[in-house]
């Protein structure tokens, strides 16, 4: 079977339990706010107290360097955000949804996909905040926004990619979610979100490109504040990270796709 026979397949799949699946995106998206009272407020207060409080701490530090500091911070703390919020949901996907595919033969891959469409409404909102800042800030908008379309889908399905591995490690290993917390701590410093790397040595900045979300992130500086198209093997790099991600992700959920329930 051929990548595009298998990836035709599986949308097929979707389509014929879609009403399974928009039930499931809306339950996903419901759930964060259940017993709130702002309610999907907080999908926008949150980012922005987050924002707030690292530009009290950091300004003073880096900010005094950067032009539209608070646009370069919003810019590595919003796309961080995201991932962080898609994996963490896509690792729990499967083992919160147990109870569902033990009783009922469903594509186990759609509570991974829902609670990442969900993650994706969130990072929606707050990309329209993003833009509404950058207007506030005097940041030019111009035609090159459009290609911001490359990095999210890159980030979309590269979140989709991490989150099957996570899904089927962490229903055999619990611990993968205290790990994970370690990791994307560790991530967020290696993000360059708060600081610029240009203090750094060349070959140490290259370094940096072997992290996937500074990639993404720094794909939407160039555009947002620079105003320049990253070059074709920019383009490359953050489409291979996606394409390794889904492989691998793909081979892990395969094989042990048919073992999940022994480990309910």
């Amino acid at each position: 079977m051929t990548v595009k026979e298998y990836a035709a397949r599986k949308v097929e799949q979707i389509k014929q339990n879609r009403f399974l699946f928009e039930e499931l995106v809306k339950r996903d998206f419901n759930k964060k706010y259940k017993r709130t009272i702002l309610g999907m407020l907080w999908s926008i207060l949150g980012p922005l107290m987050t924002l707030t409080v690292m530009a009290l701490v950091f300004t003073q530090f880096f900010g005094r360097n950067i032009n539209h500091y608070i646009i370069y911070l919003f810019c590595g703390n919003l796309l961080y955000g995201y991932f962080k919020e898609s994996t963490n949901s896509g690792m729990c996907s499967l083992y919160n949804n147990s109870k569902i595919f033990s009783k009922v033969n469903v594509p186990k891959y759609m509570f991974l996909l829902s609670s990442n469409v969900s993650s994706l409404i969130n990072f929606g909102i707050n990309l329209m905040v993003l833009f509404l800042f950058c207007i506030i800030d005097g940041v030019e908008i111009t035609w090159k926004f459009i290609l911001l379309i490359y990095p999210v889908c890159c980030l979309v399905l590269f979140n989709v990619g991490m989150g099957l591995i996570l899904s089927a490690l962490y229903m055999m290993f619990r611990d993968m979610k205290y790990l994970y917390d370690i990791f994307t701590l560790l991530l967020m410093y290696l993000s360059a979100i708060f600081y610029s790397i240009d203090a750094y040595e060349l070959h140490k900045q290259y370094l940096f490109y072997l992290n996937p979300i500074y990639l993404y992130i720094r794909y939407f500086r160039k555009i947002i504040l620079e105003g320049v198209i990253p070059k074709p093997s920019f383009h490359l790099l953050a489409a291979g990270y996606v394409i390794v991600a889904l492989v691998i992700g793909s081979i892990i959920y395969k094989k042990k796709n048919y073992k999940f329930l022994y480990y309910i």
